[in-house]
């Protein structure tokens, strides 16, 4: 027992130094802090999941057109236009609340930004299904027909979509969260 403490070593070390030494591996420490960064509550909530098939069926969308020749009709510029355009603000917008940069840009409103911009975006995607929903008859003798008449079913979803995030969104910035009766202190 005598001999204990002369064998003992207190060398300290960077904490990074052991793993790269060994090859250890160094993305362990990015998906740490990656997750870490990640609001895990917003991932969860209905709002991140009306974005998400936002994201997901504006893709599908805007890929039926684009695969099919939609230079035929001007129509589908616009059709494109807006389903492209907002599948890129959109996933920004998913990526910035997941990270949770707007509460580090605290001279936005958010709450009316997010609101505003769902209601923009359902209007011009209802004008968009309804000019894609239009204009598929042209196509109805081509083998793109079940492209056009997809891309418009998807269009409708993506704006009923967009739509109830609008209300959650309007919900949000109004503040009426929560229910009354549990707000109250009874006497």
């Amino acid at each position: 027992m005598a001999d204990f403490p002369s064998k003992v070593t207190t060398e300290t070390s960077p904490p990074n130094s052991h793993s790269s030494q060994h090859g250890g591996n160094s993305l362990r420490g990015l998906t740490t802090n990656v997750t870490n960064m990640m609001d895990r509550s917003f991932i969860r909530s209905i709002p991140a999941i009306l974005m998400i098939a936002e994201i997901f069926f504006g893709l599908l969308q805007w890929a039926l057109i684009a695969s099919a020749p939609y230079m035929v009709l001007p129509a589908y510029g616009w059709v494109l236009f807006v389903a492209v355009t907002l599948w890129i603000l959109t996933t920004i917008l998913f990526f910035v609340i997941l990270f949770s940069v707007q509460r580090k840009l605290t001279a936005v409103p958010w709450p009316l930004t997010v609101m505003v911009y769902n209601g923009v975006a359902a209007v011009l995607y209802l004008t968009a299904f309804l000019t894609n929903a239009a204009s598929v008859h042209p196509f109805r003798l081509s083998y793109f027909y079940g492209h056009m008449a997809a891309a418009a079913f998807f269009g409708a979803l993506v704006t009923l979509a967009y739509g109830a995030s609008a209300f959650f969104s309007y919900l949000d910035w109004k503040g009426d969260g929560g229910n009354a009766a549990t707000s109250t202190v009874p006497t």
